[in-house]
């Protein structure tokens, strides 16, 4: 079987209204859909590919089969969004003017890459990493 990557990841959070606003407002992601409060998904690849970040409230499917005990079984995450080099200076402002602390830029030379780090209102790390400029 040939991997065909990344196709969606779901973030548990307390208030799904609150994190979707910071995610298409803040973050810039593009809203595919929400569904009351329990549901939101967007965009968050390329227009050839479906990845998606979705945000829930309440349990999943299998959640009860989790290794880890009950109220601890989903964590806090970090993952990262590409941004394009001329775009990158815009998402950190759009992101800085929210009042959302910055950290960063870190110059990540394992990939010739330069990121800002920062946290989204349940505590979930949010990285934007886009390569050197040539």
């Amino acid at each position: 079987m040939s991997s065909r990557g990344f196709s969606e990841i779901v973030l548990i959070v307390e208030d799904v209204p609150t994190v979707a606003d910071f995610y298409e407002h803040v973050v810039g992601l593009e809203l595919d859909h929400r569904s009351g409060d329990e549901w939101a998904w967007f965009y968050a690849g390329s227009d050839d590919r479906k990845q998606r970040l979705g945000l829930h409230r309440g349990s999943l499917m299998y959640e009860q089969h989790s290794p880890h005990p009950e109220g601890e079984r989903f964590g806090h995450v970090h993952f990262a969004l590409e941004v394009a080099r001329a775009e990158l200076d815009t998402a950190v402002d759009r992101v800085r003017s929210a009042g959302v602390e910055i950290y960063g830029p870190e110059q990540l030379e394992w990939m010739d890459a330069e990121s800002y780090y920062f946290y989204d209102p349940d505590g979930n790390l949010l990285e934007f990493w886009s390569p050197s400029a040539a």
